[in-house]
């Protein structure tokens, strides 16, 4: 995932650049979207085809540098159990600031999208999810 929101652009820019404080988010939230939300944050799977759905806190390894990208991964399994009435397709992943509403950071696509029925877990595995600057 390495698709950084306008917001998270505009902060970084304006932090390191224009020495505008950019005060750190008290925690990171992962959302699942069933089509590429792009930077406006769309496309969030809803309680109303996902009754029991949530934004998970997720947690982050430090960072590594690659030949090509500096990156890190998420250092715990977050997963969602799914509770709705019929199949769900969940294609991207983002990272927000806040369990509901907040600002969107990052944004991408799943390796492979994912079909859920009522009673699957969705799950990302520690060190799966991995975000990244290049």
């Amino acid at each position: 995932m390495s698709k950084l929101s306008n917001y998270l652009e505009s902060a970084l820019l304006n932090h390191v650049l224009r020495g505008t404080a950019m005060t750190a988010p008290a925690g990171v939230y992962v959302s699942l979207h069933t089509a590429d939300p792009t930077d406006a944050g769309g496309s969030e799977v809803t309680t109303t085809a996902y009754p029991a759905y949530t934004r998970k806190q997720a947690t982050f390894n430090a960072p590594v540098s690659g030949a090509n990208s500096t990156t890190v991964t998420n250092s715990a399994e977050l997963s969602w159990t799914y509770d709705g009435a019929s199949s769900l397709t969940i294609s991207h992943v983002s990272i927000y600031d806040a369990s509901t509403a907040g600002n969107l950071l990052w944004h991408g696509a799943l390796s492979a999208s994912k079909t859920v029925a009522n009673g699957d877990i969705f799950k990302i595995g520690a060190g799966n999810l991995t975000v990244g600057l290049d």
